[in-house]
């Protein structure tokens, strides 16, 4: 039966979590664009969200029947034991609808660097989860990274006592902690279904859901009155999605859940310089940067120690 041309390794998950941080970073700072620009629009940041996930559903669909021309390669991405179904649904649910929904009304609320320091806390969260129920291992290589990406992040955010929680600042908590225990089921749910798969499920299934949502809450109201240029950050934030789910799941499959979601950190120095250099503004702090970058470092440095040991990818 054909695999991945990907190796199964530790060594090749960290390297896609590398990729994924910076398609994060940049999938943050241009999401930051569109959504003002259909808010602006007077469309809700719902229908901004559910228009961009249909087409990173639409994209990894695709791309799925692609791969699957051939008949080994399509008995490997629909091949989904009966016990995994319940979990995917679970997954495009609570990750595909629910936390996107959370996620960008939240960001809509909140004040940007504090709505940023309470995302980049999904690291905390899936160790917490990921050490107790998937049997992750975490040494003190871990723990200098932990500490130093969240030393970073607060840096950069500029400190927490300033930090509040209003009606913002926790629907993005809530989305954080959604994304956390979805990324703790999709780590089961990979040890047996093909990530791109999984990621198919995610997008596809969370879509149907939030078209739903609209559908009875009336949320598609003013998407006559937007532009082309409007219905051009849904192509370019729903192309960045497509790359973030795929490289995401793919790292997944092959590594630990603490060292993807640790060196995803990165995606925030990655946001912050595109909105200097691009957006002109203010560069935060160089300590907190250097902080998050030497915290990859260690996190990266981690999780290759184990390079080259073959771990379990779905086939």
């Amino acid at each position: 039966m054909a695999r991945s041309t990907i190796p199964g390794t530790r060594r090749a998950g960290i390297a896609l979590a590398s990729i994924t941080a910076v398609v994060s970073g940049v999938a943050v700072y241009v999401n930051g664009l569109g959504v003002k620009a259909w808010v602006d629009a007077g469309v809700s940041t719902t229908a901004y969200t559910t228009m961009k996930n249909l087409v990173a559903a639409a994209a990894l669909g695709a791309v799925a029947v692609v791969a699957a021309r051939r008949r080994e390669d399509r008995a490997r991405l629909t091949t989904i034991p009966t016990r995994s179904r319940p979990w995917l649904v679970a997954i495009g649910i609570l990750g595909g609808a629910v936390a996107f929904g959370l996620f960008f009304e939240g960001l809509a609320r909140a004040e940007s660097t504090q709505a940023a320091l309470i995302h980049k806390s999904l690291l905390v969260w899936v160790a917490l989860l990921a050490v107790p129920l998937l049997g992750e291992r975490m040494n003190g290589w871990h723990l200098a990274a932990f500490a130093l990406l969240v030393a970073g992040q607060v840096e950069m955010a500029g400190g927490i006592t300033d930090l509040s929680l209003g009606s913002g600042e926790l629907m993005i908590l809530a989305a954080t902690l959604l994304w956390s225990v979805e990324v703790v089921m999709a780590k089961h749910v990979l040890a047996d279904v093909a990530p791109l798969t999984v990621g198919v499920a995610r997008m596809g299934i969370g879509a149907v859901a939030l078209v739903g949502w609209l559908v009875v809450t009336g949320g598609f109201a003013g998407l006559g009155a937007l532009r082309p240029v409007d219905w051009g950050w849904i192509a370019l934030t729903g192309g960045t999605l497509t790359a973030y789910v795929a490289t995401w799941y793919a790292a997944l499959a092959r590594t630990q859940a603490v060292d993807v979601t640790a060196v995803l950190v990165f995606g925030a120095v990655v946001t912050a310089l595109l909105g200097s250099g691009i957006g002109g503004a203010a560069l935060p702090s160089t300590v907190g940067i250097g902080l998050v970058a030497g915290g990859t470092a260690v996190a990266v440095g981690a999780g290759w120690r184990a390079a080259g040991r073959r771990v379990s990818v779905a086939p």
